[in-house]
Parts: C-alpha cells; structure tokens; sequence
C-alpha cells in the first residue's frame, strides 16, 4: 500500500513542482527548489528528508542568531521546537506550510522506503537528546508522512506531548488506528489546523 500510495503521490508531484516554481519566481525566492534534511529513521538509521523548500538558505543559521536576540521566542522554541512567527518562511513557503504542501516530496522517501504513509513524524537529529526515554520506543516504528501528532494539533503540541503521543501511538498500533489517522490527516490540511 505504502509502495501504491508513493508511486501516486511521486507523479502528482511533477505538476506541483511546476506550479510551486512559478510562485518561487513570482516572488522572487532564492535557493534550490527542493530541500533535504538529515532525519532519524527506524533503528535509528539517518535518511534524507524531502521537503519544498520554504525557508531562506542558511536557515539554521537565522535561527540562532534570532533566538539569541529574542528571548520569548527562544522559550516558545524550546517548548515546541517550532516558532508561529518564524522569520526564516519565505511568502511561498507561507503558502505551502498552510497547505501542507511543502510535505508532498516526501512521497519519494514513502516510494524508497525510508518512511510510511503513516507513522510517527521523522524527529530531527538535534532532537535526539531531547527525546530521552522515548527514543528507543520511537525508532521501532518506520516514520510517516503522516501520523498522531499531525491530528494532535502540530504546532499547537509541545514537543513532550509530542514524544507522549507517539510512544502511544506505537502501543497502540493498527491498521484500524492508520485509516482514523488519514481521514483525519486529510480534514485537517483541508482546515489548515495547526500548520505554521
């Protein structure tokens, strides 16, 4: 199902590159079109993450030094590892978060295997340390495109409630859950809830 659903995805995906290049030149964006990040797999195995890039280049960068100067973002940071007001999101890359649409290349690494459809979200390898307990719980399930946390609420849950919500989803796994988990995936891109 996962190979069928990736295949799928990976073809839709040529027309939206197209469009989401155009908006890129309309607005003047600079930087590759598509973005990989090194994230933690099943086992613990690194893979590449593709994403529509929606950030400046040099991003991690920005960030630093931002959080360095702006001391309630740096909290709200730490709490959530996300930022609602991150100065790093291009106008496109605005879009394509509020659409989800900056997920879509992902399809390839459902297609190669290295992530489900469903699953809990790829953590960064910067968040490693802070998963603690929860880790080796965490990395005996393959990633996925989708999972708990995005109908959770996102980037309105804190990054334990996070971890939480994964080590539950992981007891709890089923095929029954999986579908529960898509059809709600798919009202709340519809509804833009919790995106940043």
């Amino acid at each position: 199902f996962d190979i069928f659903v990736g295949l799928i995805g990976t073809l839709l995906l040529i027309p939206i590159t197209i469009i989401v290049q155009i908006c890129r030149t309309i607005n003047h964006e600079k930087g590759p079109l598509f973005y990989d990040q090194l994230r933690i797999g099943k086992n613990g195995e690194l893979f590449k993450l593709y994403k529509f890039r929606s950030m400046v280049v040099g991003a991690d960068e920005v960030l630093k030094t931002y959080l360095e100067t702006h001391y309630d973002e740096a909290k709200e940071y730490k709490k959530y590892k996300k930022l609602k007001k991150d100065p790093r999101v291009t106008k496109s890359g605005e879009f394509l978060r509020k659409t989800s649409l900056d997920e879509w290349p992902q399809f390839i690494n459902v297609l190669r295997g290295n992530m489900s459809l469903v699953g809990p979200r790829p953590y960064l390898l910067r968040e490693k340390e802070d998963m603690g307990e929860y880790y080796d719980k965490i990395i005996k399930a393959t990633p996925g495109l989708t999972g708990p946390w995005q109908i959770a609420g996102r980037s309105n849950v804190t990054f334990n409630d996070r971890l939480r919500i994964d080590n539950d989803y992981i007891d709890k796994l089923s095929l029954k859950n999986d579908i529960i988990i898509v059809l709600k995936t798919i009202g709340k891109v519809f509804k833009s809830d919790g995106a940043i």
